[in-house]
């Protein structure tokens, strides 16, 4: 069974199809059913993408209230970086933290990574006792963002599930040769995951291949997502390199308070 599009709400939101526990809550938007304009429409979770602060917040207000969250998402500051944050404790100053992942263990604490060509990876154990939710575009996973994250977490990599959420696909996202050689410098078989583009250096890239193999080396190996590509589906999602200005998507992931299992999963 493949990722479905929810209609049942107005911000329509694309829910995890994976084997995650029921306690565990996931989703992520599009950018369909919030009040944005221009080429921040419609739902852009982003505040700073340059859209008018007074639409994000009622975007955010909106997918807040379409998923039933239990309390406001743990926003971070992304730099492409590898940094894991825990939360609730990094959420404690004024700013958010400058991390491109975050994770938790308390029961109603959303993590939440934006997008908007790079790739959403959502984590969390079979036992449901831990989430997480990292940023991953190419220079993260170069960086280890996934690895970090992994090795962040309070439970071996065996008793993990990931789900890969939509990113550009490899049919636009040309990168050049020092792209290719920062992951084939690292492991060889990464070469898999580009293919010889139009011009001499340059290569089109899979991030979805690359984030698996870079779990599975940690050895996360319940993988599932991936082929959604951003760039491909102007309607649904936003897409950097595509547009220049635009929004962005919000991948959230939460443990569901005990007592209170209604509403969206996956």
């Amino acid at each position: 069974m493949s990722d479905s599009l929810s209609t049942s709400s107005t911000p329509q939101l694309l829910l995890p199809d994976w084997p995650a526990p029921a306690r565990v809550r996931a989703a992520c938007t599009t950018r369909i059913g919030g009040v944005s304009q221009g080429p921040y429409a419609s739902l852009n979770m982003g505040r700073s993408s340059g859209d008018v602060p007074e639409a994000v917040s009622e975007n955010r207000r909106r997918v807040h209230q379409a998923l039933g969250l239990p309390a406001e998402p743990c926003w971070i500051r992304q730099v492409h970086g590898a940094r894991a944050v825990q939360m609730p404790q990094a959420a404690q100053d004024p700013e958010p933290p400058e991390a491109d992942a975050s994770f938790t263990t308390e029961p109603g604490v959303i993590c939440a990574v934006q997008a908007a060509d790079c790739l959403p990876v959502l984590l969390c154990d079979q036992a449901g006792t831990v989430v997480a939710a990292a940023h991953a575009g190419w220079r993260g996973l170069a960086g280890g963002v996934l690895e970090r994250t992994v090795a962040a977490l309070p439970v071996p990599p065996r008793d993990l599930l990931a789900w890969l959420g939509p990113a550009i696909g490899p049919e636009a996202f040309e990168v050049g040769e020092e792209v290719r050689e920062a992951f084939v410098a690292a492991d060889a078989a990464a070469a898999h995951a580009f293919r010889p583009g139009l011009l001499a250096g340059k290569y089109y890239a899979d991030l979805f291949v690359l984030a698996r193999m870079r779990l599975a080396r940690t050895g996360v190996h319940r993988i599932s997502g991936g082929g959604v590509s951003t760039h491909a589906d102007p309607a649904r999602f936003y897409s950097y390199r595509r547009d220049g200005a635009s929004g962005r998507m919000a991948a959230l992931i939460w443990i569901e308070p005990a007592g209170n299992i209604s509403g969206p999963s996956h």
